[in-house]
C-alpha cells in the first residue's frame, strides 16, 4: 500500500479489500448518523413527540367540541339554564323552599 509517497505493508489481520478510503467514509456516516444536532435517535425522539402533540391536540379539540356545545345548550335553552343553576349553585325561585339532604 502507497501512502504518501511511502510503500507500507499490510497487516496479515487487514482484509484485502478494506482500504482506508472506505474505513474513513464509512467512520463518517456513522459519525453522521449518530452524532450532532440532527442524528438519528433525537429524530426518532422529535418524531414521537411530535406525534403525543398531535394526539393531545385532537383531546383538546374533541373536549372544545362538547363545551362549546354546552355553551350554546345554556345560551339556547332556559330550562337546561335553570336546571344547572338550581343543581350545582343552590338557586331557588322567590317564595320557593329548598330542602337539601344527604341522601344519594
Amino acid at each position: 500500500m502507497k501512502i504518501f509517497g511511502k510503500e507500507f505493508a499490510r497487516p496479515a489481520w487487514v482484509p484485502r479489500w478494506m482500504s482506508f478510503t472506505l474505513v474513513f467514509s464509512v467512520i463518517m456516516i456513522a459519525g453522521l448518523f449518530f452524532m450532532g444536532p440532527n442524528n438519528f435517535l433525537r429524530v426518532v425522539q422529535l418524531k414521537q413527540e411530535i406525534k403525543n402533540l398531535k394526539q393531545e391536540i385532537k383531546e383538546n379539540r374533541d373536549t372544545t367540541a362538547i363545551y362549546e356545545a354546552k355553551t350554546r345548550e345554556l345560551n339556547t335553552d332556559r330550562v337546561s339554564l335553570e336546571r344547572i343553576a338550581r343543581e350545582k349553585y343552590g338557586m331557588k325561585r322567590l317564595n320557593e323552599e329548598v330542602y337539601i339532604t344527604d341522601i344519594p
